[in-house]
């Protein structure tokens, strides 16, 4: 059968397709790629710069009718694939060569739920199909593998420091290497520092889309290592509606700012409270905060995380929410915050590279 359609046809009506974050067509972004046409039938890949990216759905939607809108064309098949971009690499602040984009979970004030947080987001945005690293970064009070489920100190299968891994996402904390669980860590701040860099640089993390590193509370030593050796792609910062814990948060944003690491959003944790036998909805902690601190800020507000007992118990056993789903909402939400972070991320790097001199200096796209 002749073809009826060419290629440029196809391009032409996918230019009218945009990707709502980035503000440019799929073409332009180079996301349309094994294009094939034989006769009435068309085929394509859209390549998106990440596989949690939630308007997924609607940008294939758009292209299939854009295209089927062409005379001639009967039938249209769009695979959807994804390809995570990475951070620009900066001279003074060398990247990890494996690790495409790093981020900071943090607060300036401890039991906000950083660290669970941390972990679900982690297995959020393996469960979309990307490589996610875990950096138990909060030397003094270590809960990661705790709240992953694992136990023992993984083997060692190379010249780096072994990781562990579950729910998809490989992980490292101090607990691994210290003599029991009830060890403390009573270290001065060069030691905690040259832990963190150790960890974060022998650690045998493979090919990572998403490094999470679960900072201690404040603005020591722990962050100001982070921020300064390597380039992280973003913070989140995780606060609780209280008055008090929204001055702390304001600090830790004010810290990453000056440090020139972007604030990629915050996210109200503890937000509500929802009773598991009538429904009924109560705000423990009072409830907004976040959104107009945000709002206030001028920066991204990513979400809401409701109180679970689920949470607690499963964060206790080893069994996160987000990887068994014992708790569809707030799974629900920890997934949402997901996709937010992956959004901000792939806009973050797209404007770092159009506006950075160093936007030669990318990290390499990885295969896999």
């Amino acid at each position: 059968m002749p073809t009826t359609v060419s290629e440029d046809q196809v391009l032409e009506a996918l230019r009218s397709v945009y990707d709502p974050d980035l503000r440019k067509d799929l073409v332009t972004l180079g996301m349309v790629q094994k294009l094939h046409v034989e006769g009435d039938m068309v085929s394509f890949d859209i390549v998106l710069t990440t596989p949690a990216c939630p308007l997924k759905d609607k940008m294939r939607d758009d292209a299939h009718a854009a295209v089927m809108a062409l005379h001639g064309v009967r039938q249209v098949n769009v695979n959807m694939d994804a390809q995570v971009t990475g951070r620009i690499q900066r001279p003074d602040r060398a990247g990890l060569p494996t690790v495409k984009n790093i981020v900071a979970v943090a607060s300036n004030k401890g039991g906000v739920g950083k660290t669970t947080v941390a972990v679900n987001l982690a297995i959020a945005l393996a469960k979309t199909g990307a490589q996610v690293g875990l950096l138990d970064a909060d030397i003094t009070g270590p809960n990661v593998p705790l709240m992953m489920g694992v136990k023992e100190q993984p083997p060692q299968l190379g010249d780096g420091l072994p990781v562990a891994e579950a729910w998809g996402v490989k992980f490292i904390s101090i607990a691994f290497f210290l003599p029991s669980n009830d060890s403390p860590v009573i270290w001065r701040g060069p030691m905690v520092s040259g832990a963190i860099q150790q960890m974060l640089r022998d650690a045998m993390w493979g090919d990572l889309d998403y490094l999470i590193v679960d900072l201690p509370p404040g603005t020591g030593d722990a962050a100001l290592t982070l921020a300064q050796a390597v380039p992280l792609s973003g913070a989140v910062v995780v606060i609780t509606p209280q008055e008090v814990a929204l001055m702390d948060a304001v600090k830790a944003i004010g810290m990453f700012q000056r440090l020139e690491v972007p604030v990629i959003g915050l996210v109200e944790n503890m937000s509500y409270f929802l009773c598991p036998h009538c429904g009924e909805r109560t705000e423990i902690f009072g409830h907004g905060g976040a959104r107009s601190t945000a709002e206030r800020l001028d920066l991204p507000f990513l979400g809401e995380i409701p109180i679970s007992t689920v949470v607690r118990a499963g964060s206790d056993a080893g069994l996160p929410v987000t990887a068994t789903d014992a708790d569809k909402e707030v799974s629900a939400c920890f997934d949402d915050l997901a996709g937010e972070v992956a959004r901000k991320i792939s806009v973050l790097n797209a404007e770092a590279k159009a506006n950075s001199p160093f936007a030669g200096r990318i990290i390499p796209l990885m295969s896999g």
